[in-house]
């Protein structure tokens, strides 16, 4: 007797979908040939050491793999198990982890955040009391983005967000979107406080060891005793260089997860399958559809357009980034920290995701790579995404070649500060970043900020110094400063930070109110 194979009825309505698609259209390479050799050579055009990529489609890792190696002149390969610093796609990790306790009646978008966090607050006391855990998801709670208190200043998370208190708005409250990382730093403290645990744990416990994610963490000594991880590079006066890892535990919710591209895939599976991963429902979903909802518009600006070239819309979720692309929803976010760059994108409709990490701070090869590879599902015209962005990054380049001549440019030659270097040496301190302290080595000032903020400076012109960081790949900064009616140094203006003013040096002051009271009888005596 003749047998027969069984189909399904899905089977068979697949098979003559595909037939139909056949005879409607040429036939199409595979959806990833040719990519192995488009990375390598991609790769060689931005000059990224190690890259690590993975492909979801239809609950199934289709293509993980890594290329390159883990630090520039070594032999240790990247692969897809290899840990990098993953920086803001951990924002929506924050999201889902609070949408888990959503889900539990625990805690609700809407609730006020002194509810969780009654010792956190802004400038404007009418913010603080009317803020949401949606406002710190959204980011248009119009606070200053001032990411230099947790990038360079050696303050844990508690510290930052109370130092957030002193940080002024540059937007008024919800009017807009103003990207902010000391919001979902909050965030995650939220989480841990409606838990009754620490966001760490949080994300541990109902994300990562859920989806099998075993290797991912979001503590940085952790991470410093895995094995297989990314060094990660930057450029030193255009030269690819090693940089040792930072410790940048105090992003917390913002940015603060190590992961790996197959590690990463399967928190792509979780979305795709609108909370549910191995038949295990672990957010709920309507929750991952809120996640997936515009809450806020993102206005486009140039650079916006160069970036999103096809992009009709821009909107910020919860914990995600959302436009349209080829008339589909794109969900997406990249990250950027420890100089390494990552970039996640999903097309839900498609059921296909991508995550690619590269350990080069200067790449924008991650965000070419989540396009080529969404083209190729989605049958749009094959594009060199990487070419297009290599080019703008070169236009970027040659902008601040032209900046840097404009300055030197500018500097006045043949000029003198006006004081002896000793009398600009001391503290001078800000509500928001803390203290700076300025001392003399040898014959010239050094500026110590934080163990890894130490600048030497050199004189520019007037009162004006530059800042060299000590550490490679910091760069420069400008210091200036400004005198009292006495001569005396008085405040210190450092690029990025802000105006520091003089901390009261008790042994002067008495000195100056000595002379003060004297000053009267000084032509009797």
């Amino acid at each position: 007797m003749m047998s027969f194979p069984i189909f399904s009825a899905r089977a068979v309505l697949t098979l003559i979908l595909l037939v139909a698609a056949v005879r409607a259209a040429p036939a199409q390479p595979a959806p990833l040939q040719g990519l192995d050799g488009y990375i390598e050579a991609a790769m060689r055009d931005w000059g990224v050491p190690g890259l690590a990529i993975a492909v979801v489609r239809d609950d199934s890792v289709i293509f993980a793999r890594g290329y390159g190696v883990r630090e520039l002149g070594g032999a240790e390969s990247v692969d897809e198990n290899t840990l990098f610093a993953i920086a803001s796609t951990t924002k929506a990790m924050t999201a889902a982890a609070l949408g888990t306790l959503v889900d539990e009646g625990r805690l609700g978008w809407d609730d006020p955040v002194s509810r969780w966090l009654p010792e956190f607050q802004l400038l404007d006391p009418t913010i603080s009391r009317d803020l949401t855990v949606r406002d710190l998801l959204t980011h248009r709670s119009g606070v200053e983005r001032a990411d230099l208190l947790w990038v360079a200043a050696p303050f844990d998370r508690g510290e930052v967000l109370r130092r957030t208190r002193h940080v002024s708005s540059s937007a008024p409250f919800r009017a807009g979107y103003g990207y902010q990382n000391l919001m979902y730093i909050a965030a995650g403290e939220v989480a841990g406080a409606a838990a009754g645990s620490t966001w760490d744990d949080v994300v541990e416990q109902r994300l990562f060891r859920p989806l099998g994610m075993t290797r991912s963490t979001s503590r940085s000594a952790v991470a410093e005793t895995r094995d297989n991880v990314a060094t990660p590079h930057t450029r030193v006066d255009g030269r690819v260089t090693p940089a040792a890892l930072r410790n940048y535990d105090n992003i917390g919710g913002a940015g603060a997860v190590f992961s790996s591209a197959l590690e990463m895939a399967q928190w792509i599976r979780l979305h795709l399958n609108g909370g549910t991963y191995g038949g295990q429902r672990l957010i709920g979903e309507a929750t991952v559809s809120e996640m997936h909802t515009p809450q806020t518009v993102i206005r486009s600006d140039t650079v916006a357009d160069r970036l999103f070239p096809d992009s009709h819309f821009r909107a910020y979720g919860l914990g995600w980034f959302l436009q349209d692309y080829h008339g589909r929803k794109l969900v997406h976010h990249s990250g950027s920290i420890n100089w390494t760059r990552t970039q996640v994108g999903m097309i839900p409709s498609e059921n296909v995701g991508v995550v690619v990490i590269a350990n080069l701070s200067s790449s924008n090869l991650q965000h070419a790579l989540m396009y080529r590879v969404l083209d190729a599902f989605m049958g749009a015209p094959q594009r060199d995404w990487s070419a297009e962005y290599r080019a703008l990054a070169v236009r970027a380049e040659e902008r601040a070649a032209a900046r840097s001549r404009e300055t030197e440019a500018s500097r006045i030659r043949r000029t003198r500060p006006s004081l002896a270097l000793d009398a600009y040496a001391g503290t001078y301190t800000d509500s928001v970043f803390g203290d700076v302290r300025i001392s003399r080595e040898r014959n010239r000032l050094v500026l110590t900020y934080a163990p890894d903020y130490v600048a030497d400076l050199e004189h520019w012109h007037h009162d004006t110094f530059r800042a060299v960081w000590r550490r490679a790949g910091f760069g420069r900064a400008f210091v200036t400063f400004s005198l009292d009616p006495r001569g005396r140094a008085r405040t210190l203006e450092l690029e990025d930070f802000g105006e520091f003013r003089r901390a009261p040096d008790p042994r002067s002051d008495a000195a100056v109110a000595a002379s003060d009271v004297l000053a009267p009888w000084a032509p009797r005596l």
